[in-house]
């Protein structure tokens, strides 16, 4: 039996931000905030939203010269993290283990790699969830600004 997840998908109505924030929870809006920055400030990329289709509905997309670096996806309560590693990339996490949680190493391990890359949907439920979508932002792409605590 599969879970639905319920998505912001009126192909005809692009949410605002302050739409995004009321249709995920409160407990991980504030984490959207921080990870929208973080990219912003240590990629200097700014996002552009996409109807992605009936199933997956608006996505919130950083992009840079036609690569895109990821996508976030709200979702009621909740969101996720798109992040498509390169064979090579994906290799790269094997030696990991200190550095990523035991959850998203089982993610990894189970995503089968395609010819365009190991697609990996990484769902925010708690603020920390975070910390391994920031990790693997850095693996795929190394930022450009220096200072990147946080």
């Amino acid at each position: 039996m599969t879970q639905q997840h319920q998505r912001m998908t009126d192909k005809t109505h692009e949410p605002t931000e302050s739409e995004i924030h009321a249709f995920i929870s409160e407990n991980v809006r504030k984490t959207w905030i921080v990870l929208k920055q973080f990219i912003e400030e240590a990629y200097g990329l700014v996002s552009g939203k996409i109807f992605y289709g009936a199933k997956y509905g608006w996505t919130v997309r950083y992009r840079k010269s036609g690569k895109t670096l990821c996508s976030l996806f709200p979702e009621e309560g909740k969101f996720i993290v798109l992040i498509v590693l390169g064979c090579e990339e994906a290799l790269k996490t094997l030696p990991m283990e200190r550095e990523l949680s035991p959850q998203t190493l089982r993610l990894i391990e189970n995503t089968k790699q395609l010819h365009d890359g190991c697609w990996l949907w990484i769902r925010i439920t708690e603020p920390d969830d975070i910390d391994d979508s920031k990790t693997l932002l850095q693996l795929k792409r190394k930022p450009e600004k220096a200072n990147l605590n946080g």
